[in-house]
């Protein structure tokens, strides 16, 4: 019987033990899938519809803590964001998206087209240096899902 005994709670702590491993394994899972999404823009006429898109979509999953996101703007639309042309409604969004860690890519290709530098643009912009295209796929690579609203 003692014997028994000493089997069975020693099955019942392995088991125990793969049970807490199981659940530690699921919150550190939990805790590092955050949805990551890229937003694609290039028409001058959607900037200010992609902005909220990005703005609803911050406060849809609680704020920017809860989401990883990205723009990425090339042609047109970029003109929206030169510090010389941008409204004030662009700046306060910009601003408050480069704080909440949105990355805020310009296609390299159209600054050249646009004769234009990183300084031109509002303040929180990078510079996709091969290209905006080439940075989307670059994040859908990385597992960002992709969005052109």
């Amino acid at each position: 019987m003692n014997r028994r005994n000493i089997l069975w709670s020693t099955i019942s702590a392995l088991g125990a033990a793969f049970a807490a491993s199981r659940a530690n394994a699921a919150t550190e899972a939990a805790k590092s899938d955050k949805l990551k999404v890229v937003y694609h823009l290039s028409d001058a006429d959607k900037v200010n519809f992609v902005l909220g898109n990005i703005q609803n979509h911050i406060d849809g999953v609680g704020g920017p803590d809860h989401v990883t996101l990205a723009l990425v703007i090339h042609g047109p639309a970029l003109k929206a964001f030169h510090q010389a042309q941008a409204n004030p409604d662009v700046r306060g969004r910009i601003s408050n998206f480069a704080k909440d860690g949105v990355e805020l890519a310009a296609c390299g290709n159209t600054m050249k087209a646009q004769n234009i530098t990183l300084t031109d643009l509002l303040p929180g912009f990078v510079s996709a240096e091969n290209g905006g295209v080439v940075r989307l796929a670059e994040l859908q690579s990385q597992g960002y899902l992709y969005l052109r609203p």
